[in-house]
């Protein structure tokens, strides 16, 4: 089965090995039919502990690292920030 891919932007790197990324998509909403942005926030894993806050990520679904963390930052080597 292939594992999700999400893109967002890095809203906190304070934890070590570890930051917060935003991710941002449109849904419809069901009544009014109207597009709305729907934020939700994920911890993942960034071994390396070099991305910072306001780079735009890539991250991959992965089995369980901690109790809230189970994504992992895609290394992104084209990607400019």
């Amino acid at each position: 089965m292939p594992r999700r891919v999400l893109e967002g932007i890095v809203v906190g790197d304070s934890c070590r090995k570890t930051v917060t990324v935003k991710v941002t998509r449109r849904v419809m909403h069901p009544k009014y039919k109207k597009y709305v942005n729907v934020t939700k926030k994920y911890h993942a894993h960034d071994e390396k502990n070099e991305r910072k806050v306001g780079d735009m990520v890539s991250i991959q679904e992965t089995r369980p690292i901690s109790k809230t963390k189970c994504w992992l930052v895609m290394d992104n080597e084209g990607a400019s920030s």
